[in-house]
C-alpha cells in the first residue's frame, strides 16, 4: 500500500524562506550550542564504536574462529547503536553529507548489491573480491572508487558492506545471514580467495573508522570548523535542525525505510537486512530524532526544539513532543527480525502504525518551524 503525505522519497528538495535576519538570536544560541555540543558528543561514541568494530575485526583475521567472528558481529551490532542516532545530523550538507566532501555515500549507503562485492548462491566467481582481473589488488583506493560505480546498489562501502562481509546472505526465513568462517580461513579448501577477503574487511572498516573520525572532528569545540560557524548561525542553524528532523522522519525513515519494504514485501528492502538489525536501524533513528527535539544526547541535557516551540505556543510544543515520543513506542513494538514482519499480515499493521505515526510528527515539525519564522516545504 502506498501512503501519500509527507514524503516518501530519499532525494529531497527543501528550501528555507522567512530566515532572513537574527531576530530570537538570543533564542537561538542555546539551542544551537546544546544540538553542536550532542552532535559531537554522538560522533565521538560512533568513532569510539568503529575503532571497537576495528579491533574486533582484526583480532578474527589473526585468528578465524567463529568464537572471533561472533565477536565482530557483535561489534558490528554495538557500533549501529550511536550512529543510528548521527543520521537525523543529515540532509542540510554538513560535515556528513556536504556534496564536496561529506563521506556519508560510502559510510550508510543501502541496499546493497551483494554480487558486487562477493559471491552470492549461484555466482560463486562474482564481486571485487573474486575478480582478480580487473583488481588484481584490493586497496582502499579500490574499494572508494568502486563505490555506486556504476549503479545506486552497487555499494563497496560502508556499515552495510561490513554487515554483509561478516553474515553473508540472509538466506533463512527466521535468522540472519550465516556466512561460513572458511571464508577467511587461509588456504581452507572449503573457501576460496580468503586472502583477499581478508584484506577487503579490514579495510573497509578502517575507512569507516576514518570517515566517522572526518565527520566528528568538524564539530569539535574551540576548533575554525563546521562547528564555528553553526552556533554563530542563529536562525538558519535552527532551520538546519529542522530540516534533518523532518527529512529523517519523514522522508527518509516512514518512506524509503518502512514504506517500500512494507510495499513489496521483501527482506531486500530492508536497512540491515544481512544481519536481521533492522529493528534497531529504526528504533535508534526515533531516539535521534527525539533526542534533538528535547535537546538530549544520554546523560547530556540542554535546550532543544522544544523550548523554542514551548516559547511561542505550548499547546504545539506538547503535541509534537507527544506525537514523538507515540512514534518511538510504536517502532518499539514492531515484532523483529522485521523480514518476517512486513511478509506477516498479523504483524503489517503494527508497521503501519509506526508510519503513520512518524508522518504526522513530519507534518507537526512542519508546524513547529512555521511558529518559529521558518518555512520548509519536505518533497
Amino acid at each position: 500500500m502506498k501512503l501519500v503525505g509527507c514524503a516518501l522519497v530519499s532525494t529531497l528538495s527543501m528550501f528555507a524562506a522567512g530566515c532572513g535576519g537574527d531576530d530570537g538570536g538570543d533564542d537561538f544560541a542555546p539551542v544551537a550550542e546544546t544540538y553542536a555540543a550532542n552532535v559531537y558528543a554522538n560522533y565521538s561514541d560512533t568513532v569510539a564504536k568503529a575503532e571497537a568494530l576495528k579491533t574486533a575485526v582484526d583480532a578474527f583475521i589473526a585468528n578465524p574462529t567463529q568464537a572471533t567472528m561472533d565477536a565482530a558481529k557483535q561489534a558490528w551490532l554495538d557500533s549501529r547503536e550511536p550512529y543510528l542516532q548521527t543520521e537525523v545530523y543529515r540532509f542540510y550538507d554538513g560535515p556528513i553529507d556536504n556534496p564536496e566532501d561529506g563521506p556519508e555515500g560510502e559510510v550508510n549507503s543501502w541496499p546493497l548489491d551483494e554480487v558486487f562485492i562477493d559471491y552470492v548462491v549461484g555466482m560463486p566467481d562474482a564481486g571485487i573480491i573474486n575478480d582478480k582481473t580487473t583488481f588484481p589488488m584490493i586497496t582502499v583506493d579500490v574499494i572508494k572508487e568502486q563505490n555506486e560505480n556504476g549503479g545506486e546498489a552497487n555499494i563497496s562501502a560502508g556499515y552495510h558492506a561490513i554487515e554483509f562481509l561478516l553474515w553473508g546472505q540472509d538466506l533463512s526465513d527466521t535468522g540472519p545471514g550465516a556466512r561460513p568462517v572458511t571464508d577467511y580461513v587461509m588456504n581452507d579448501p572449503a573457501g576460496t580467495n580468503q586472502g583477499r577477503r581478508r584484506t577487503y574487511l579490514q579495510l573497509v572498516t578502517q575507512l569507516l573508522v576514518d570517515d566517522m573520525t572526518q565527520v566528528r572532528d568538524q564539530w569539535a569545540p574551540d576548533q575554525q570548523n563546521y562547528r564555528a560557524d553553526f552556533v554563530a548561525g542563529g536562525k538558519d542553524s535552527i532551520r538546519k535542525i529542522l530540516l534533518g528532523m523532518g527529512s529523517l522522519s519523514g522522508a527518509e525513515l516512514s518512506g524509503e525505510r518502512m514504506t517500500v519494504a512494507l510495499d513489496n514485501r521483501d527482506q531486500e528492502d530492508e536497512h540491515s537486512c544481512f544481519s536481521d538489525n533492522t529493528h534497531r536501524d529504526l528504533y535508534g533513528n526515533a531516539l535521534g530524532i527525539q533526542n534533538v527535539y528535547l535537546g538530549t544526547y544520554g546523560a547530556n541535557h540542554g535546550k532543544g526544539i522544544d523550548d523554542l516551540v514551548r516559547a511561542k505556543d505550548v499547546a504545539l510544543a506538547d503535541k509534537l513532543k507527544m506525537q514523538i515520543a507515540a512514534s518511538v513506542a510504536a517502532i518499539q513494538a514492531i515484532p523483529h527480525p522485521f523480514d518476517q514482519a512486513i511478509k506477516d499480515d498479523t504483524k503489517r499493521p503494527l508497521i503501519m502504525t509506526a508510519i503513520q505515526d512518524l508522518q504526522t510528527q513530519t507534518e507537526t515539525t512542519v508546524e513547529a518551524a512555521t511558529a518559529l519564522g521558518i518555512t520548509i516545504n519536505l518533497q
